[in-house]
């Protein structure tokens, strides 16, 4: 029961408690983007651009423009986890965008100024397991609900 207003308040189903975890982490990594140290070479950091050379965590390379995606995208997650049928929306388009991000990444210079956003060998293949996983818990978790 919800104690402030005295109604019941439904459990989570399974695919709006991974679309809260998944907004969670991606609120906290675009946080951690912005906190020298946890971010090296914090000083190189870019707005939107391709040799901005700040990483996450010595790995990620990442931008101002990264971050603000990363926090923008977890607050939408977080947000879109209010129901089940929008958590699964916010899983499989947000996966697909990820795969699709992905294969920018594969097929770009990264050292052109089409690599805006910016994104390193590293970020490619995170992009495409978080876009594998996001779908796959979008659509076996909706599905599980239903039967």
């Amino acid at each position: 029961m919800n104690r402030l207003r005295g109604t019941p308040v439904a459990p989570r189903t399974p695919v709006q408690q991974a679309a809260l975890l998944v907004g969670a982490v991606f609120l906290l990594v675009g946080v951690l983007g912005f906190i020298p140290g946890i971010t090296t070479d914090y000083d190189a950091l870019k707005f939107a651009e391709h040799d901005s050379e700040a990483k996450l965590l010595g790995v990620f390379q990442v931008s101002v423009l990264h971050n603000l995606v990363h926090v923008l995208f977890g607050l939408a997650g977080l947000s879109m986890a209010r129901s089940a049928s929008a958590a699964r929306s916010f899983l499989v388009v947000g996966g697909v965008i990820y795969l699709a991000l992905w294969l920018y990444g594969l097929f770009i210079d990264h050292d052109s100024s089409a690599n805006f956003i910016p994104v390193n060998t590293a970020d490619n293949w995170l992009h495409f397991v978080l876009g594998v996983a996001m779908v796959a818990l979008g659509v076996l978790l909706a599905r599980r609900r239903r039967v």
